[in-house]
């Protein structure tokens, strides 16, 4: 009778540590997915910023450059293909992150046509308002790679503790998925060709 009951308090004692075990990982797996996430809303938060300050920015140019409808449609358009571009927070996956780069790329490739052709108009360069504009959108340029930075760090966190042992047999068993990351833009490794 009393091994009986010893082997009934083992095996209790060994079924709990599991479930404690497992309920922990879990967690941890679940705890890690919330950060990602939250980091990814932070990085279209910016994102989303810089897309609001783009129509300020073309109707100030419009006001001076109106002959320039070629650039600042390229700018209107490459906004809202950026803006209808969307990626679920749960499929954080390479794929949807590079389309989504991609798309955020070319308005950055707009903006910098759009910021160029300033420079042919003085009085528009002079402009507070343009001014004003140039250097909030420099400074939401610099938080995006900030929050993007953050954003790799998380789930480069989750992605270790996801792949750890044995921590991955949870998540294999829950279905847990690797998150991806922001890459450089392609062509980032080459440095630029300055001529005089």
């Amino acid at each position: 009778m009393k091994k009986g009951l010893i082997t009934i308090a083992v095996i209790a004692v060994i079924a709990l540590a599991l479930f404690g075990w497992v309920k922990n990982s879990y967690n941890g797996l679940v705890a890690g997915e919330e950060k990602v996430e939250s980091a990814w809303a932070q990085v279209e938060n910016v994102y989303q910023r810089r897309a609001d300050l783009i129509p300020n920015l073309v109707a100030t140019v419009k006001g001076y450059a109106a002959h320039e409808s070629e650039t600042l449609q390229a700018v209107i358009d490459a906004r809202a293909k950026a803006t209808g571009i969307t990626v679920d927070a749960s499929n954080l996956s390479e794929e949807a992150l590079a389309k989504y780069q991609s798309a955020q790329g070319e308005l950055s490739q707009a903006l910098g046509r759009l910021i160029a052709v300033s420079e042919a108009y003085p009085d528009l360069k002079a402009n507070e308002n343009f001014k004003d504009l140039q250097a909030q959108l420099e400074g939401t340029e610099n938080r995006i790679s900030t929050e993007r930075m953050k954003f790799n760090e998380t789930a480069q966190g989750y992605n270790t503790n996801l792949r750890s042992f044995p921590t991955n047999i949870i998540a294999g068993l829950f279905n847990f998925e690797k998150k991806g990351y922001f890459k450089a833009a392609e062509g980032a490794e080459n440095a630029p060709k300055v001529e005089f």
